[in-house]
């Protein structure tokens, strides 16, 4: 059997990190997803949003890293899952239970005083890479 599922959408709201009783990191998060169709007036788009369950390790990655408004790629598997609501109604949801999640794009703004690079020489231009040394032709001992 295969159930694997991978969406690229922006986030609805700010990832909201809890723990289980046992301590087990849990973030959940919403993706809105673009989808196109074919209207009777041409070429439309709908808006789909997906909800999705983060585990451990990858959820306190997401709710470190991603807010809302921010393009994610999530990778996983589609889980239906039935609830009862107070009134003893019983509830049907679809979720991406989430393996992996990475960025969708890179930062568009350039860094400012308000947010230094983490490469703060590279900011100003100055060449943090160590220069290449050549080496003889002539065979012998190689230098690694």
């Amino acid at each position: 059997m295969l159930n694997r599922i991978i969406v690229m959408g922006r986030l609805t709201r700010d990832p909201e990190l809890r723990y289980t009783q046992s301590q087990t990191p849990v973030t959940t998060f919403s993706l809105a997803i673009d989808r196109d169709y074919s209207g009777r007036d041409g070429v439309d788009r709908q808006t789909d949003f997906i909800d999705c369950v983060a585990w451990r390790s990858t959820a306190e990655f997401v709710s470190r890293y991603f807010q809302k408004g921010g393009m994610a790629v999530v990778s996983g598997r589609l889980q239906l899952r039935d609830f009862k609501d107070r009134d003893g109604k019983v509830h049907r949801v679809a979720e991406i239970n989430a393996d992996a999640v990475y960025f969708g794009e890179s930062r568009r703004a350039a860094p400012s005083a308000s947010s230094p690079s983490p490469f703060p020489a590279a900011s100003r231009g100055v060449d943090v890479a160590p220069p290449f040394t050549e080496l003889d032709d002539e065979p012998g001992e190689l230098p690694f």
